[in-house]
């Protein structure tokens, strides 16, 4: 008898991680993608060493985006540990981690190539941030004519770059299925965190300046 009473036991368990394991953290990629937009856009240049942390903490600059205080609440008992289960809650819904060498050697230069090459094009609007994730020519006319082949340049290595971090923080993350969605959330925020007078494509393509 006790035997057939464990089978439902497991079979919820069995239903609850494989449920749990799709789980995408929107709320957490956004956040880790307005960390690493705004380190890469921002006018300031922080030392990685003595920034603070998101949390007001000193230390390094935390590159790991924790959960949501409500998501940690719901954290805090598991009832599965009474009856032997041990606890998924690490695949199941995980932190967005953005701290790896990959990510960190992308965004250094992702920084530096918008500093010294495409930030000037941006404020005379004749780049712009696309709505997948990527940066445009929009108006070549506003580049002086011998600075074109550069500018293309830049703007090529920077959405190589793009692409290639989309792809690295999912597969850090042990989920490479989520490039698609990770792209979706830093194309966002490309958008909402350029400066004004910076143009940007809407949903249906349409340049707009901010």
């Amino acid at each position: 008898m006790r035997r057939w009473m464990g089978m439902p036991v497991a079979a919820l368990a069995l239903t609850a991680c494989v449920t749990i394991n799709v789980y995408f953290p929107a709320a957490e990629a956004k956040e880790a993608a307005k960390e690493f937009v705004e380190k890469v856009i921002g006018d300031e240049v922080q030392d990685a060493t003595t920034a603070p942390a998101p949390d007001g903490s000193s230390g390094g600059m935390a590159m790991r985006v924790s959960r949501p205080a409500a998501a940690m609440s719901r954290l805090t008992f598991d009832p599965w540990v009474l009856v032997g289960i041990t606890p998924a809650h690490a695949q199941g819904q995980p932190d967005i981690t953005i701290k790896t060498p990959a990510i960190q050697a992308i965004q250094a230069r992702m920084k530096g190539r918008f500093d010294s090459s495409l930030r000037a094009h941006f404020d005379s609007g004749a780049l712009g941030f696309t709505n997948d994730g990527l940066v445009s020519v929009r108006d070549a006319a506003k580049i002086a004519l011998k600075d074109r082949v550069a500018v293309n340049q830049a703007v090529a290595d920077q959405n190589r770059d793009a692409k290639a971090v989309y792809r690295e923080v999912a597969v850090a993350n042990n989920h490479p299925e989520w490039e698609a969605q990770i792209r979706a959330v830093f194309a966002k925020q490309w958008i909402a965190s350029a400066k004004a007078g910076w143009s940007y494509q809407d949903a249906g393509g349409a340049w707009k300046q901010k």
